[in-house]
């Protein structure tokens, strides 16, 4: 999967980590048949009305997009290829253009027929699995496994799913015994894993099978197009405000209990000093109810149960860690919880030719803005000889924060144009007279900073207001809305209906001032970091129903300077840096063995011997490059890797040359004038959208 899309889905509230669990189900349980709950012919209707009459992109419903959808559903639960055969897929090849219909009246038979198909298989796959668990271990043989199955043809028999299988095995098995596991402890630990499997299989649940579905829908549209279910619409309001309302800690489930793993700070659960790391939670309850038992539940059920309104009362049954026989309950008052870790955050870093401040930006969330013009009022306070904004990484969020962000670093002006379905233009300008950081700026990006970092980042290099500095950027030039399922009336007729979640889907494509669009092609450096590039399938252009490239006509804007004549001497000189520059040098040598293994980096061998000659290449080259980093660092050298000092800061190579960057680039960066150099109050003049 593109690195981007893992980056940007959306995380659940109090950070759920499965491990490993013994559960292996009794003979007597069924697999789950499910069927579609009544309430979700009304969220199918619903949210099949908002793709298909307000998505950006214009199509029907008809029998052919009925059997794309189709595909792209069993790409979904079987993206490897490794549950169904051609078979399975075959025999629902006569209902396949009955797709659309079918989300029209709201009625999904048949997304439910294959979803059950596809539990009973993967069952059978992990009943499988614990049997070739039983034979012999073998590592002595040349065989390998290949996991990049997407592009194959379905397998044809139960046995070719086998032949995989055994492989797969043989391929947890070897990890664990690279490790440094007996066989026992092999077996122990893989047969604890594939239980789980199983047991989260029978926990199955409707809502399941609806949202893989709806979201095969929404995802055969474009690839930022989604189905957010009640759950995923919750964490994806607290993505966007970072916050959340609960207790604040985060979870994990062990051996069928929930467990404590860390606090937020500042949390209820942290100030409250009731609970400890490792306690595990055996039992939840409200207020004025009774606690109900959660053992075994699965996790996502009892986050549910445990967080809640800012205010309210959750009552939690609690063996405190060490002490297997008697529980406690414990009350905790709900509070408002902050991801401050994933603020904005500013640095002054002291470089021998001068002083630079860094404002790392994770994401545009609400209430950015705010927030980094806080940090420039201290950083205009600092003496500094310029400023880098760091974007690496950065995937998206708000378009009226990357407008208002914009608009603290130029006077006024357009800053992104949009076009939505009927070709309409608009342009969003900041508003905002004066700037409020007028000295040299360096932005930063990589292949991972999508949407509204493009949108920035393209809008500092059309006003000729910053340096940018890194890789292409991921192409996605396209403006999403979220929405509500439910109707403000349902309340009132309907108020006994459960949460209906959300939908986002794509309204707008956005496009620079200068009227090129980012779709596809990214933003590209005026200073590319390194001389040798990844050859691998990351961005926007690799997914197979992206919306294509185009452009519209400029918007009318004046640059504030004009850098381009700088840019020779300040390449040169980088790349003078660079190629004395070991960590430079080790980045290169990885691409390269990286590119080297085009069409075979997800090939894995299944010898042992060939596996401990890689693992002992890897390790020696990662010792020699330590050793010399510790060296420079007039640290001691180290003979194995774990002894490195736990207070030691792996170096930031693109930060530090950045940085190197910005000293030449600052003496001859024209002044930049504002007509009224005040602190903004910030207004925002366009709905809250996310491009991302």
């Amino acid at each position: 999967m593109n690195k981007l899309l893992k980056v940007i889905t959306l995380s659940l509230i109090l950070s759920i980590f499965s491990q490993n669990v013994q559960a292996k189900p009794q003979a007597n349980e069924q697999i789950p048949v499910l069927k579609q709950d009544d309430i979700h012919q009304v969220v199918a209707k619903r949210v099949t009305n908002f793709f298909t009459q307000s998505h950006y992109r214009n199509f029907s419903l008809d029998g052919a997009f009925s059997a794309q959808i189709f595909d792209r559903y069993f790409k979904l639960l079987d993206g490897n290829k490794s549950i169904f055969i051609q078979s399975d897929v075959d025999g629902f090849r006569n209902r396949q253009e009955s797709l659309g219909q079918e989300l029209i009246d709201g009625n999904l038979t048949t997304a439910y027929d294959i979803y059950n198909l596809f539990l009973k298989k993967r069952y059978d796959r992990y009943q499988y699995a614990l049997e070739v668990l039983q034979r012999p271990m073998d590592f002595s043989a040349n065989d390998e496994i290949d996991f990049n199955r997407e592009e194959i043809a379905w397998p044809t028999s139960e046995n070719e799913l086998n032949i995989y299988w055994n492989k797969r095995v043989k391929y947890d098995e070897l990890s664990l015994s690279l490790s440094g596991k007996n066989e026992k402890e092999i077996r122990n630990v893989l047969s604890k894993r594939y239980n789980r499997v199983l047991k989260t299989i029978m926990q199955s649940n409707n809502e399941d099978a609806f949202q893989v579905f709806m979201n095969a829908f929404a995802r055969e549209i474009d690839p930022h197009t989604s189905y957010l279910a009640p759950r995923k619409k919750r964490d994806f309001d607290s993505e966007m405000s970072l916050s959340f309302e609960g207790i604040g800690a985060t979870l994990s489930q062990q051996d069928d209990y929930t467990t404590i793993m860390s606090f937020v700070t500042g949390g209820p659960a942290e100030k409250s000093k009731l609970l400890s790391i490792g306690d595990k939670i055996i039992g939840v309850g409200q207020k004025d109810s009774a606690i109900e038992d959660v053992i075994g539940w699965r996790l996502d059920d009892i986050v549910d149960k445990i967080r809640g309104p800012k205010g309210t009362v959750v009552k939690l049954e609690i063996l405190p860690v060490g002490n297997n026989s008697n529980s406690k309950v414990i009350e905790l008052t709900r509070g408002k919880i902050h991801f401050e870790d994933r603020e904005a955050k500013l640095k002054i870093v002291d470089n021998q030719r001068g002083r630079v401040g860094v404002i790392e930006i994770p994401s545009f969330y609400i209430g950015l803005t705010e927030k980094v013009q806080t940090l420039l009022l201290k950083a205009n306070k600092e003496n500094l000889q310029g400023l880098i904004i760091d974007l690496r990484d950065n995937g998206g969020g708000s378009l009226a924060e990357v407008i208002t962000l914009t608009g603290l670093f130029i006077d006024s002006g357009p800053v992104v144009q949009v076009r939505d379905n009927l070709q309409n233009v608009i342009t969003y300008d900041d508003r905002n007279k004066g700037i409020e950081y007028t000295g040299p700026l360096i932005v930063m990006i990589n292949r991972y900073s999508a949407s509204a970092s493009e949108i920035f980042s393209a809008a500092m290099q059309d006003y000729g207001r910053a340096l940018i500095v890194g890789e292409t950027t991921y192409g996605k030039g396209t403006v999403q809305t979220s929405r509500n399922v439910s109707y403000p009336v349902d309340a009132r007729l309907h108020p006994n209906w459960p949460e209906l979640g959300g939908a986002q889907y794509t309204i707008q494509k956005f496009y620079r001032i200068n009227g090129g669009s980012t779709q596809l092609k990214g933003v590209e450096p005026d200073i590319e970091m390194n001389k040798v590039k990844y050859v691998d399938e990351t961005g926007e252009r690799f997914l197979d129903n992206a919306l294509p490239w185009d452009k519209i006509p400029s918007a009318d804007y004046l640059t504030l300077a004009n850098i381009k004549p700088l840019l020779p001497n300040l390449e040169s000189q980088h790349l003078a840096r660079i190629s004395k520059n070991s960590e430079f040098m080790y980045i290169d040598e990885d691409i390269k063995r990286f590119n080297d293994k085009k069409g075979r980096q997800y090939i894995v061998s299944l010898n042992k011997k060939k596996r401990e000659l890689e693992q002992k290449a890897n390790d020696e080259r990662d010792l020699t490059r330590m050793n010399e980093r510790l060296k420079k660092a007039g640290l001691p050298s180290i003979t194995k890797l774990d002894d490195v000092p736990k207070d030691y800061k792996q170096p930031d190579p693109y930060l530090d040359e950045s940085i190197e960057i910005l000293l030449d680039f600052a003496p001859n960066y024209p002044k930049i004038e504002s007509n009224k150099f005040i602190s903004k109050t910030i207004s925002f003049n366009s709905p809250i959208k996310k491009a991302d």
